[in-house]
């Protein structure tokens, strides 16, 4: 009797750590309304070829913060913003500055996992649910939960590109790299980004040194689109290939501001597709979907998975 009291002591309080952690980048919303997540699964369930985006929303629930969520995206909580692609290609400084960021925050943005939401996805694409899934996101959390039939659309910041001969390497070992020019640099950072670096001042990244291109001295930078910087059309014309074999649209957690992102929801209204959205808050392509829950997307997704797979078992 005293070992089921603690071990409901211990469930209640790693429930509570679990809340204290999803509070601080995920914003508060209300449960999510069953009728909704009935109409929801029903969507889903109709569905024989699904073709799914995610955003940042998805990651949030990871540790990941984003950049726009109310009260606890980047832009709500600091006057900072992302790097231009303008401004990295042309200025060293910008670089140096991006890269001793980058370096710092590095060890802990990757050390993050998928989590139940990612894990379901990837769940549906092997019972022939999922059709493609294209992500905005570049943390390659889908990629880490066994995803395949996956397209990174902003790239991913695993991966490194030389923008001189093109050259793809990986991150982890630019980070052998820059340790090996930087042994004694140990600045104190603060704070996360969503792309995956910390705060520093201008003083601490003068010091820092980064590599050249291996190959042919060119610039490195992260293979990922930055603000600024546009989305390869031919990537962009096979995800319409993609599209266009898929009979229902699903978008979770993005608020679809970036048009990178929106058009495939316009492509989809085109194609007369009908789209399903799971996002807290309002979304740009919320007056093309047939079906919109507000809510959390670990509180949705999982479940209906399981209820969805559950159905497919009875009806074989």
């Amino acid at each position: 009797m005293w070992i089921t009291k603690c071990a409901l002591v211990l469930q209640k309080q790693s429930i509570a750590l679990i809340r204290c952690s999803l509070s601080e980048y995920v914003p508060v919303c209300r449960p999510a309304d069953p009728n909704e997540v009935e109409r929801l699964q029903d969507f889903v369930l109709c569905s024989q070829r699904l073709f799914v985006m995610t955003g940042a929303g998805i990651s949030t629930e990871s540790g990941i913060p984003d950049y726009r969520s109310e009260g606890v995206g980047l832009y709500a909580r600091t006057e900072r913003r992302p790097i231009q692609h303008a401004e990295f290609v042309r200025s060293q400084d910008a670089r140096r500055r991006y890269w001793a960021r980058n370096f710092r925050g590095w060890p802990q943005f990757s050390s993050h996992k998928p989590n139940a939401t990612h894990m379901a996805l990837y769940n549906w694409e092997n019972n022939g649910k999922l059709h493609w899934l294209v992500t905005q996101n570049v943390d390659a959390l889908h990629a880490k939960a066994g995803q395949r039939r996956l397209t990174e659309l902003h790239g991913c910041t695993h991966r490194v590109i030389c923008l001189g001969c093109q050259t793809v390497s990986s991150r982890v070992e630019l980070q052998e790299r820059f340790i090996a020019l930087n042994p004694s640099w140990n600045e104190q950072a603060y704070g996360v980004a969503p792309d995956g670096d910390v705060f520093l001042t201008d003083e601490q990244v003068s010091s820092f040194r980064v590599p050249p291109c291996d190959n042919c001295g060119g610039i490195l930078k992260p293979q990922v689109t930055f603000f600024g910087d546009t989305v390869n059309r031919e990537l962009v014309f096979s995800l319409y290939e993609n599209l266009s074999h898929a009979d229902a649209m699903l978008i979770v957690g993005s608020s679809l501001q970036v048009y990178s992102g929106y058009r495939f929801a316009l492509k989809a209204q085109e194609k007369g597709i009908p789209i399903a959205i799971l996002n807290i808050g309002p979304t740009r392509a919320d007056h093309l979907a047939v079906v919109k829950v507000n809510a959390r997307c670990g509180d949705v997704i999982p479940k209906i998975m399981s209820a969805t797979e559950h159905l497919q078992e009875n009806v074989s």
